[in-house]
């Protein structure tokens, strides 16, 4: 205890109590302030009740004794926050000598954990210069993961953790498993033991032991997390391989038995997989599916994310099985039903592992995927695709250049009325199929005098328009707006999955409302009463006879009011823009839906429209 505060306890001046506490703050001894840092004392006047205070951020302070002693906390001599003050030169060597040692000193004073920022804060600056930090931190975190002393997270939302020090590299991978509280973080414990596998030659024991624990663990989360039991099997099964004297347990689940059991899940839950787990995974279909295996791989394709159907595409062309996903694409494409992360792989792999599968078939199915996604009430899933329409700067021409000369003109008329594109970039496409195939040039030159500015609908269309963009500015923005500020008040905006989710939905608000208003703002409605019936025009309902004598009839209508069940078609679809214009007895190209293929056809007879 200070001689002080030993006099006054002799003299009876103070009790015990008070003087233990007093000698917290005696001079010499080390405290910390919220607002300016760690201090150490300098000197007292117990009679008039001050203390001077050296604080990092405020030197020779001056603080009234109680004040003292209730807004400071005391810090042992050797705490990182008091040696900062006392030793900071010290400290600064340390980052340079053993950066690693500094970590483990701090994170002692710290009760074992912390975030990097709360680490970033203590030493940026004070310790290691601000502008060195990032490249001292990356340095850093490499020793650390090399050490073993302290458990680096992979996201710096997340603390460092400091593992006893009477544990080997082995012990420490082992103990990180053992801490993980889900699948997801076993695995990920899992996957650092592979990588270094070799730090157990000569405590195998570790390894047999983990195997029981992750053959509980999987068949208690294989209904609820199969996604996450994958995972695990499959880096299960890599660390048995890379170990001679590991084997599977005679009841252990194993990972082939789980895929065939839940074929019917697979897509969905392999997909959110990295790229090394889906692969392995994939592998394992032979052993699980037999003679489907094939089957089932070019079933889920469609599904499994971008980095998925690259996987699948890799291993069925080194098992020679390449032709079975060709015809599977080539068939999917002429129904419109490939998705848009197949279809991307399909544009990448157009020269290589895709040359016979793209053709015509896949623009045709690139624009109606935008437009069926564009149109869609919900978060946007083809932008990945559109952005692939746009990097690309030789796919529009490797399109066209596929396609005869109508379908060419189709398909650039098709584009010029997507509605994904703003203006700019429907003009800065075209440009690329007008280069590749001169002769669609004639739609840019003769669109506006081929058709009205204006577009033409029904006024029951325009009607549900208007309904629409009421609602989105009367109900659904608002909404979107209140369910942003709730989500913001959950904090963390960087982890925050409900902002992010409503963020998102206000960026597709947003657009649908421009691009209604944008609609609105140029249709024009009708009743389609008085329509000139001496040509296929807006309001005449056309029957056209193929070679074979069979009689088709369709509506002519606006441009919001097609119904294929009826045979009422847009003035502004691909069917309707074939018929538009053209008169009894002459000839024309309407695409056949159910083959892809284009069909002649002979105006046979064109009768207004009676609403």
């Amino acid at each position: 205890m200070h001689p002080d505060l030993q006099k006054l306890l002799e003299a009876e001046r103070i009790n015990e109590a008070v003087a233990e506490r007093l000698d917290k703050i005696a001079p010499g001894s080390f405290l910390l302030h919220k607002s300016w840092g760690a201090g150490k004392v300098v000197s007292w006047d117990l009679a008039s009740k001050k203390v001077t205070i050296d604080f990092e951020q405020s030197s020779g302070q001056v603080m009234d004794l109680q004040f003292a002693m209730q807004k400071t906390e005391p810090l042992e001599d050797d705490d990182f926050r008091a040696r900062k003050v006392e030793e900071l030169e010290s400290l600064r060597e340390l980052s340079k000598s053993d950066p690693v040692a500094l970590v483990v000193l701090l994170l002692e004073s710290h009760g074992g954990s912390m975030t990097v920022d709360a680490l970033e804060t203590e030493i940026s600056g004070a310790v290691v210069e601000a502008k060195a930090f990032k490249k001292w931190w990356e340095a850093t975190k490499r020793s650390l993961r090399e050490n073993k002393r302290v458990v680096v997270p992979a996201r710096r939302t997340e603390a460092l953790t400091l593992r006893a020090a009477d544990l080997s590299p082995a012990q420490a991978l082992v103990a990180d498993f053992e801490a993980a509280r889900d699948l997801k973080g076993m695995s990920k414990a899992l996957e650092a033991i592979i990588n270094d596998v070799a730090l157990f030659k000569d405590e195998p024991e570790y390894l047999q032991n983990l195997l029981i624990e992750i053959d509980e663990s999987a068949k208690k989360g294989t209904r609820i997390h199969l996604g996450q039991v994958l995972e695990l099997l499959s880096l299960r099964d890599a660390l048995i391989k890379s170990v001679d004297d590991l084997a599977h347990a005679d009841d252990a689940l194993r990972l082939a038995n789980v895929l065939l059991a839940e074929e019917a899940r697979l897509a969905d839950e392999i997909g959110a997989l990295p790229s090394a787990r889906q692969r392995a995974i994939y592998e394992v279909f032979p052993e699980s599916f037999g003679d489907r295996w094939v089957e089932m791989l070019t079933t889920i394709f469609d599904s499994v994310g971008s980095r998925g159907v690259s996987e699948i595409a890799k291993l069925l062309d080194e098992k020679g099985e390449m032709k079975a996903l060709e015809e599977h694409l080539i068939s999917a494409t002429a129904r419109r039903s490939l998705g848009p992360d197949a279809l991307v792989w399909v544009a990448r792999e157009r020269n290589g592992m895709a040359k016979n599968v793209f053709g015509p078939d896949v623009g045709a199915s690139i624009l109606a995927l935008l437009e069926t996604d564009h149109l869609a009430d919900g978060p946007r899933t083809t932008t990945r695709l559109q952005a692939q329409l746009g990097d690309d700067k030789t796919l529009l021409a490797d399109i066209v250049n596929s396609m005869g000369a109508t379908e060419a003109r189709n398909f650039g008329r098709r584009l010029m009325e997507c509605p994904t594109f703003n203006e700019l970039d429907r003009k800065s496409l075209m440009a690329r199929v007008i280069k590749a195939r001169p002769e669609t040039g004639e739609l840019v030159s003769g669109e506006q005098s081929k058709r009205p500015e204006a577009l033409v609908v029904s006024w029951e269309s325009l009607e549900r328009k208007q309904a629409e963009l009421d609602d989105l500015i009367r109900n659904r923005i608002p909404q979107n707006t209140k369910d942003i500020s709730i989500a913001r008040s959950y904090g963390d905006l960087r982890e925050n999955f409900e902002y992010k989710s409503s963020k998102d939905m206000q960026k597709m608000l947003m657009r649908r409302k421009s691009e209604l208003e944008k609609e609105i703002d140029v249709a024009r409605g009708t009743d389609f009463k008085g329509a000139d019936a001496s040509a296929a025009n807006i309001g005449t309902i056309v029957t056209v006879k193929n070679a074979q004598g069979v009689s088709v009839t369709h509506t002519l209508l606006g441009a919001w009011d097609s119904d294929p069940e009826k045979n009422i078609v847009s003035y502004l679809s691909e069917t309707g823009a074939a018929i538009m214009g053209s008169a009894v007895g002459e000839e024309v190209e309407i695409r056949d839906h159910d083959t892809d293929k284009m069909v002649n056809w002979v105006i046979e007879s064109i009768a207004p429209y009676n609403p």
